[in-house]
């Protein structure tokens, strides 16, 4: 039967994102190696992951590595090849992959793979498949509705789901766009992404008429699944993905410890559901993914098709809503609103008539309450706008700082023996005792209260004391500096047991001849295949509306080219081609 002990998994671009993901809740993280993991900029040495795996592992945090780009040589096949063999004895728990021929590689280590969404996971048929071929995780598409998720583990329930809950959305299904490739030579499953999705496009009809100017009509908002949690886990996820390999520790921090809380919260309700890492996590601040980088958010099908999943204004970061102009003054402007304001935030309203709005950014030089004064009154401003904050100053510092603690509760018991003493640590999982050998002699005073003194005394450690239990027949006498000698001869014992083991295996010297793998030979046709649908988001759709634009539609990029857009109404997909016809 599937496990109820529940995933939270976070993503770390370095060393310091990923101790950060583990110290405000994360029950495993994902990180790139130094080849081949999706995201160039986000590349780590072996020596940090393996910093990182030991640090993991004493919380039971798992860390998940990924090699998840399509490789193009047997070169590089035998590359992927030994650093799976890295991996594999530094003690990683996993690695997400999403060439299918890895794991048929001679000569591969014996590693849990789980299969990437880049392998385009929207069906039980896919899903069983995979399982069938050993991948012991999947992680769904994107695109996917609560039901669908559902049906999926109803039909395949051995294998653990790992769906995503928040960050930035590809509007192609993942593994099914080939746009970058084809247009700008970098290939998305390669980890070069040139953003395709992100630039403006005008909205044509097939005589050239301009139906759209300079909007973002493939730039999809970021997901938030918050309120969806529970109804994720009634159907059937284990594994709630995070998002966000490029962003840094203060992102890091802040969405996770959103999401441990929320998570946490239900776990109280919801007993038959509970965390897969061990540890308590202490918060000192109050996490809000609203004021970290957004660009809007959408819960993306969870529901069904709504319109509410793209932001045609912008790409970049709105963030926070904070309020509206309430006065316009000389030199000043004030905003009307429960938020605070910090000397050099940065805020950010939509202006310009409907159809040609822009993003419009100011900087406050200094604030005085809800009175901000730009270094340059801003242009286009009225009365009434709606004022966001995409760089809060004050939730930048506050995340600067030391913002969490976990720890690993931990009881003692010390116990008389014959010959002398016990001491035993108890943490969860985990029991380690030493006897000591020694003399005993009776106290004057009972001693309960200096021995649990003593052995609460665990410095910079990432235990505390839950408890300590003293069994004695008499009130024994023992000095302090033999228990302080015996506390750290313990505690080293259970470092011992939260350590990874070290793999005494050897990667073969020589691997088998690669010239049998089966080459990649990819159909880029259509360039995006989108669950989206702009038709949809314009109120132009054919099944639902009768008095629909009619005939092709076209984009058409600021470099001139233009690309028609396919809609196969029956399955409710949209495809992006190259228009053959210019």
């Amino acid at each position: 039967m599937l496990s109820n002990k529940i995933e939270l998994l976070a993503p770390a671009r370095d060393k310091e994102c990923a101790f950060a993901a583990i110290d405000h809740g994360a029950d495993a993280v994902y990180i790139g190696a130094q080849q081949f993991g999706a995201r160039a900029a986000a590349g780590n040495s072996d020596e940090d992951i393996a910093e990182v795996v030991e640090y993991a592992h004493a919380f039971g945090v798992k860390v998940y590595v990924t090699l998840n780009t399509l490789l193009d040589s047997s070169e590089e096949l035998s590359q992927a090849r030994n650093l799976a063999w890295r991996m594999y004895k530094i003690g990683i728990d996993a690695l997400i992959v999403q060439d299918e021929r890895l794991r048929l590689l001679p000569g591969f280590p014996p590693i849990p793979l789980h299969a990437s969404t880049q392998m385009d996971n929207r069906t039980a048929e896919k899903v069983k498949q995979l399982q069938d071929e050993g991948y012991e995780q999947v992680v769904l598409a994107r695109e996917l509705t609560i039901d669908e998720i559902a049906e999926i583990h109803r039909q395949v329930p051995q294998i653990p789901l790992e769906v995503f809950i928040h960050g930035a959305i590809c509007v192609s299904y993942n593994g099914r766009c080939y746009a970058s490739e084809v247009c700008y030579g970098r290939s998305a499953n390669r980890g070069e992404c040139a953003q395709f999705c992100r630039m403006p496009y005008d909205l044509e009809n097939e005589r050239g008429d301009k139906l759209l100017t300079a909007r973002y009509l493939l730039s999809m908002r970021d997901m938030n699944r918050t309120d969806q949690l529970e109804a994720l886990l009634d159907a059937g996820a284990r594994s709630l993905k995070i998002e966000g390999r490029l962003k840094d520790a203060a992102y890091v921090k802040n969405v996770t410890a959103w999401y441990r809380q929320h998570l946490d919260a239900i776990f109280r309700r919801r007993k038959e559901y509970c965390a897969s890492s061990r540890g308590r996590v202490e918060i000192n601040f109050t996490p809000n993914p609203a004021r970290s980088f957004n660009r809007g958010f959408t819960n993306y099908f969870m529901h069904g098709r709504t319109a509410d999943l793209c932001n045609t204004i912008t790409p970049k970061s709105m963030g926070e809503r904070v309020g509206f102009v309430k006065e316009i003054r000389r030199d000043h402007i004030v905003v009307a609103g429960t938020a605070s304001f910090a000397n050099g935030d940065g805020l950010c309203y939509v202006a310009g008539n409907k159809g040609q709005e822009s993003l419009v950014g100011f900087r406050v030089n200094k604030a005085v309450g809800n009175h901000l004064y730009p270094h340059r009154m801003p242009q286009g401003l009225t009365d009434g706008t709606i004022v966001y904050r995409n760089q809060d100053q004050g939730m930048e510092h506050t995340l600067s700082g030391k913002t969490s603690r976990r720890v690993l509760p931990l009881e003692w018991r010390l116990e008389e023996t014959p010959q002398g003493f016990r001491l035993t640590a108890r943490q969860e999982d985990k029991c380690v005792s030493k006897e000591y050998e020694c003399e005993k002699q009776l106290a004057r005073t009972d001693q309960k209260a200096s021995i649990t003194d003593v052995l609460s005394k665990l410095g910079d450690t990432i235990y505390e004391v839950a408890n300590v239990e003293i069994d004695f027949s008499q009130p024994w006498f023992i000095p302090r500096s033999h228990l302080t000698q015996w506390r750290r001869e313990v505690l080293a014992l259970l470092e011992q047991e939260n350590q990874v083991p070290t793999l005494t295996v050897k990667a073969p010297k020589e691997f088998s001849d690669l010239s049998k793998v089966k080459e990649l030979n990819i159909d880029k046709s259509p360039l995006m295949t989108c669950r989206y649908c702009i038709r949809y988001q314009m109120g132009e759709c054919l099944k639902r509306n009768p008095q629909a634009v009619r005939g092709p539609l076209y984009l058409r990029g600021a470099d001139g080219r233009r690309f028609l857009l396919r809609f196969d109404c029956k399955n409710c997909q949209m495809m992006v081609e190259l228009d053959n016809k210019e």
